[in-house]
């Protein structure tokens, strides 16, 4: 059997393991399962790979405590399940890797830790210092405060993401199926993909959405979306079960390997698009949208013919052309109550008559992401 060289070669992966495959079916943290995960964790550190763990399982771990049945509706219910249950995984976790003598380290993130341009460094270097540390670091959306985050859905974009940010040279996604099939593992006949190579592979794939264990918000969905934003960024990704954790780890072609499809790209530019939601829409002309597509050029306030939404300087906007499609996102530099000021204008003419403050682009090059 020839081990795969993508997971060998690996010196630093990133492996996410959802709600499902952490806790009992009412909800609490399964002790045994925790266990078998960091035995995988603590083997790969072994061979001298350096490992980051996203793990879902905040809310999922609170359900038993405050006596939920299954995972609330409510947001606030939500909220105070991630509360209660974050404190409860992270100290499993950390009881079960003290007995291979590693520590662990939290890292809670939000959408803000790494699309706005002071934090995202932060966030790089919080990493970076963990790892030199020996510390393996454990991560999860910031589910008691970030609302936005539980609303969009699962780990696995963040995940995605996350193997980015830190440079990672795998992403293992540990799911309660053993792969990607063609359509639905229960039904007969159902094929296992063992290598996607790009989109074309996945044109006769019926993909699921969340199964019914009711802990989890995620499905093979978001794991495909996953495997696309991380390979789309150059890195490689094996989906399997987190049964055959050990195996994937270690090289063994099970599950799914994600082959590459693009080359790395700026970290926030990533985040920008794949992980924030647009406060408002810039409406530009046929030139602009030309200048900003096809020249990759900066949006400048003569572009722009109206705007929608309610904005401030700095958060997330698309940009649309004419026909209201949007052809690009950026972190635009002036708030919505001020844009009808701007629109149609040079940047000499808004110089002279509101001040050097507005000579500046609309949306920087920069900040800016195609779509």
């Amino acid at each position: 059997m020839s081990l795969r060289p993508e997971v060998v070669g690996a010196r630093r992966i990133v492996v996410k393991v959802g709600s499902s495959s952490l806790t009992t079916a009412t909800g609490g943290i399964d002790p045994a399962r925790v266990e078998r995960l960091v035995d995988v964790l603590a083997a790969a550190r072994g061979r001298g790979t350096e490992v980051v763990l996203v793990s879902s399982g905040a809310i999922a771990a609170g359900l038993a405590p405050l006596g939920l049945k299954r995972r609330p509706r409510g947001l606030a219910a939500q909220q105070a399940a991630a509360s209660v249950g974050q404190g409860l995984l992270v100290h499993r976790y950390t009881e079960e890797l003290r007995r291979h003598d590693l520590i662990a380290g939290q890292v809670l993130l939000t959408v803000d830790d790494v699309t706005r341009r002071a934090h995202y460094r932060n966030a790089y270097q919080t990493f970076a210092k963990l790892l030199e540390l020996g510390v393996l670091p454990i991560v999860n959306e910031n589910d008691t405060v970030a609302t936005s985050e539980i609303r969009f859905g699962d780990n696995d974009r963040l995940a995605a993401l996350v193997a980015h940010l830190v440079h990672a040279d795998l992403l293992l996604l540990l799911s309660d199926v053993d792969g990607l099939y063609d359509a639905d593992p229960r039904t007969p006949g159902a094929v296992r993909l063992s290598d996607v190579h790009g989109g074309e592979d996945l044109g006769a794939v019926k993909i699921g959405r969340a199964g019914a264990a009711g802990v989890g918000t995620g499905g093979m969905e978001t794991k495909v979306e996953a495997a696309r934003i991380a390979t789309g960024a150059g890195i490689p990704v094996v989906l399997t079960s987190a049964d055959q954790a050990g195996a994937a780890a270690a090289g063994e072609p099970v599950g799914t390997l994600f082959h590459p499809t693009g080359k790395r790209r700026r970290t926030r530019l990533l985040w920008l698009a794949h992980a924030t939601e647009p406060l408002g829409t810039l409406l530009l002309d046929a030139g602009a949208v030309r200048a900003v597509v096809e020249r990759r050029a900066s949006l400048l306030a003569a572009g722009v013919t109206g705007c929608t939404g309610d904005f401030h300087a700095g958060d997330p906007v698309d940009l649309a052309g004419p026909d209201g499609v949007p052809v690009a996102r950026g972190l635009v530099n002036f708030d919505a109550s001020e844009v009808p000021t701007l629109v149609g204008r040079s940047s000499k003419d808004l110089k002279r008559e509101l001040g050097a403050a507005y000579e500046r682009e609309v949306v920087h090059r920069d900040d800016l992401v195609l779509l």
